[in-house]
């Protein structure tokens, strides 16, 4: 699994899990602004741009982050925060690792199954793959996401670079997976984000997932979109991370 790491010299860990179709730059500037007081880990998930494993499940990408923690950091870091694909992958390592970290923030994840869309991926992506990496699609893509303009190029750049059969890989993990009973065991004090114009499975899961950690809260985000919070707003992201840890 390839990382990129701030703040080395530090000996508490922060790790983030970026979102589906996206990278490390999703919390780069706030790993620089957290590097100063905390060693802060980006992971690149399995079947992403720069990835040298293809996705294959959320629990595999699971494991593979738990068997790192494992290696590099003893078995457990301090914080641990997820977006959307990360965010579904944070919730499944903390579903079998109730103690891998002392806090959480999942960030838009969805826990109940989209049958219908996981059907049409693989048809829809046979028809628009090609399109892919032309610009202009992409931009479709980009401003249906709400993502800030300046990180357009990165997007492009990483999304461009995603196999045909990684994108609908993890697109049908995404859309199927399921809250695991096991979450209810996770030790760690939790914070449970979304966003108030996500759809409203989005929301529901939100409140599904805080329901079944003993420690966690939900806060749900006045006019934000999906994943606005930590791709658009990163030193807002950062303040509710300090808080949780201050708390």
């Amino acid at each position: 699994m390839k990382v990129v790491e701030y703040g080395t010299q530090h000996q508490e860990t922060i790790l983030l899990l970026h979102g589906g179709g996206l990278n490390g730059w999703n919390y780069q500037q706030a790993a620089q602004q957290l590097s100063g007081r905390y060693h802060v880990v980006l992971p690149t998930l399995d079947g992403h741009a720069g990835s040298d494993v293809s996705f294959t499940t959320i629990e595999n990408n699971a494991d593979e982050i738990i068997r790192w923690v494992d290696t590099h950091c003893a078995g457990q870091v301090l914080l641990m925060g997820g977006l959307s694909l990360g965010g579904q992958i944070l919730v499944d390592i903390l579903s079998r690792r109730a103690d891998i970290c002392r806090y959480a923030v999942i960030e838009s994840a969805l826990v109940f199954p989209m049958k219908w869309t996981a059907a049409m991926i693989r048809p829809a992506y046979n028809l628009c793959y090609p399109l892919i990496r032309k610009r202009w699609f992409a931009r479709l893509q980009f401003w249906s996401l709400h993502i800030k303009p300046e990180l357009f190029e990165k997007y492009f750049a990483d999304t461009a670079a995603i196999s045909k059969e990684n994108m609908t890989a993890f697109l049908e993990a995404n859309a199927r997976y399921r809250l695991k009973e096991s979450l209810a065991a996770c030790r760690a004090k939790t914070l449970v984000l979304a966003g108030s114009k996500e759809l409203p499975i989005m929301k529901r899961s939100a409140k599904a997932i805080a329901k079944r950690m003993p420690h966690a809260s939900l806060e749900v985000l006045p006019g934000y979109v999906h994943g606005e919070l930590s791709l658009n707003h990163p030193e807002a992201y950062v303040n509710k991370l300090l808080s949780l840890l201050e708390e």
